[in-house]
């Protein structure tokens, strides 16, 4: 389902439980909560910012900023380093 899609789909229902104010209240709690939740984790962020992040650690990657491990055994002597 594309996002228009979806907006078209929420707008929909919204629109069948706009009347009651009961429900109305509990959609809002709902989304504020959604919003709360979104703005807290910083892993969700827009494609485009995905997109810049890949985009600097490529270039990290170029200049030799960048850890890299041959075994697992490596990769658990680093972490265990932290």
């Amino acid at each position: 389902m594309t996002a228009l899609q979806l907006r078209a789909d929420i707008d929909n229902n919204i629109n069948i439980i706009a009347s009651d104010e009961s429900l109305m209240k509990r959609l809002a709690k709902y989304v504020k909560r959604l919003a709360t939740e979104k703005q807290a984790d910083d892993t969700c962020m827009s494609k485009e910012e995905f997109m810049a992040k890949l985009d600097r650690a490529e270039k990290q990657i170029e200049r030799g900023e960048s850890t890299s491990f041959t075994n697992r055994e490596e990769m658990i002597a680093w972490l265990n380093s932290l």
